[in-house]
């Protein structure tokens, strides 16, 4: 299988919307701490994912998909920061597989796709943060990435129990 993630421009993301929602859908009903809650319907999904467009056109969001045919199969962001003194930093946000396609190695492929991109941007500093224990910790953890600690009760999960959730860096070259 061709490994190739592309960008979104604004406009992209807003008609690939309702593609996205179902992803983030299914990535929630898989358990992942991504930020909603089991409860999440596939309209608010996609009005999640339209309200990203004006932080992909003013340029502090970047959306980078996979599509398995004209499906999308998976996503990552990478949130840049706007404050003067931290534009050298990037958050890693919302990397997520759907079921179907994992244990294939795409979710590496998407955090190499951002790690690229923000340092393409000249992002030389990485965050990102992961419920404890997860799937996505060990990949964080193999990917070189480095645990700064852990905050107990930090997010729910889908479910609404509060979990913890292990900060991460990574320095760029």
């Amino acid at each position: 299988m061709k490994r190739d993630v592309v960008p979104l421009s604004a406009g992209e993301l807003l008609g690939a919307a309702e593609d996205l929602a179902d992803l983030l859908l299914d990535t929630v009903a898989g358990g992942a701490s991504i930020g909603f809650l089991s409860s999440l319907d596939r309209a608010a999904a996609a009005a999640w994912w339209r309200a990203q467009a004006p932080a992909v056109r003013e340029g502090r969001l970047s959306v980078r998909v996979f599509k398995d045919g004209d499906r999308i199969t998976g996503t990552v962001g990478v949130a840049f920061v706007d404050k003067p003194n931290a534009r050298h930093r990037a958050e890693i946000v919302k990397l997520m597989v759907h079921r179907d396609a994992r244990g294939q190695g795409l979710g590496r492929t998407l955090l190499t796709a951002g790690e690229e991109a923000a340092a393409a941007a000249g992002v030389t500093l990485l965050l990102l943060d992961t419920e404890t224990g997860s799937p996505a910790e060990a990949l964080y953890r193999s990917a070189g990435w480095t645990a700064v600690g852990v905050v107990p009760g930090h997010a729910a999960d889908p479910g609404g129990t509060l979990r913890p959730t292990t900060f991460f860096y990574k320095n760029m070259p």
